[in-house]
């Protein structure tokens, strides 16, 4: 019971302070995101929303997930990130049953749907003689990033804690960046709507404009790059990705690399025993990538391989 007692403290401490910082109030409209966004029921309460091209909506506001308003952090603040963090994740390979809530969550989370995939479930087998196991795989936000290295503008960066971001104000679709990425992590807007939610109140036709800030990936210009940003937006009003809540397995841990935590929302270790007690890796780490992403084992897993969720896995 102590050391339960003990866990559940850490984890209230991680999530009220490991990774807020500064808290930043959203302006406009004031929409709240959740934290868990698909675990409550429709409000009844409707609200009106004019959409990018002039039209009215209504939205039940218990499904109002993100803000599209400007946000208070400045891109000058948003292009050195949080200050004292170091922010991480790691995924445990034998709890992923390929259920791509994680894809979901994120898509809704952004407005994006089919064929943009911020994050990627991959079928992967070590050897032809060994058992096939599902991977989730988001951008690695690596600490020796060559994407930043090939872009000619400045748009792709990295900050102080860790998160790799792109300005498409500053971007010129060159995708120079994408060929340099090793992990495939980047997409392209082709524009007319491309990868945007049929029922999204975002318009991403050319004449739309850029996000108001950098960290707020809810549109992006038609011509230019988007990846997943580790939604460092909720990150500052101290709330895991949605990719890390949605998932109904736990798979996913989210933290702070400095305060050595991590957690799922209902469970939380020490990032450095995590890593020893269980043989965590980072993915392709011989590239010199230094990928913000550990992995954990596909060993005494919690489902067995199941061939027929293959056909909802749309990735190559």
């Amino acid at each position: 019971m102590e050391k339960k007692h003990s866990e559940d403290t850490q984890r209230r401490k991680f999530l009220k302070f490991g990774l807020l910082a500064g808290g930043a109030a959203l302006a406009g409209l004031g929409i709240q995101k959740k934290l868990y966004a698909d675990s409550l029921p429709d409000s009844g309460v409707k609200v009106k929303l004019m959409t990018a091209d002039g039209k009215l909506v209504e939205v039940d506001s218990a499904h109002m997930t993100h803000h599209i308003a400007e946000s208070t952090i400045s891109n000058a603040q948003a292009r050195i990130g949080i200050e004292g963090k170091k922010l991480i994740m790691v995924i445990d390979l034998a709890r992923c049953a390929n259920a791509r809530k994680c894809v979901e969550g994120c898509q809704k989370m952004h407005n994006k749907r089919a064929p943009v995939e911020w994050i990627k479930v991959k079928k992967m087998q070590d050897a032809d003689d060994t058992a096939p196991y599902w991977m989730a795989q988001p951008c690695f936000h690596c600490d020796n990033p060559p994407c930043t290295k090939v872009c000619p503008v400045d748009a792709t960066f990295k900050r102080q804690d860790g998160v790799v971001l792109i300005d498409n104000e500053r971007c010129i679709g060159c995708r120079f960046c994408m060929a340099a990425c090793p992990y495939n992590a980047r997409t392209f807007n082709w524009g007319d709507k491309w990868g945007v939610a049929k029922d999204s109140a975002v318009s991403c036709s050319p004449s739309a404009m850029a996000n108001t800030s950098i960290e707020t990936s809810m549109q992006d210009k038609m011509g230019t790059v988007s990846k997943c940003d580790f939604c460092v937006d909720m990150v500052r009003e101290s709330k895991l990705p949605d990719c890390v809540t949605n998932c109904p397995n736990g798979t996913l841990f989210f933290g702070d690399a400095n305060e050595d935590i991590v957690t799922n929302g209902e469970e939380t270790f020490r990032l450095s025993e995590l890593i020893k007690d269980r043989a965590g890796y980072r993915y392709l780490e011989e590239l010199g990538t230094e990928p913000r992403v550990y992995y954990l084992p596909a060993v005494e897993r919690n489902f067995p391989f199941e061939d027929d969720k293959e056909k909802h896995n749309t990735t190559e």
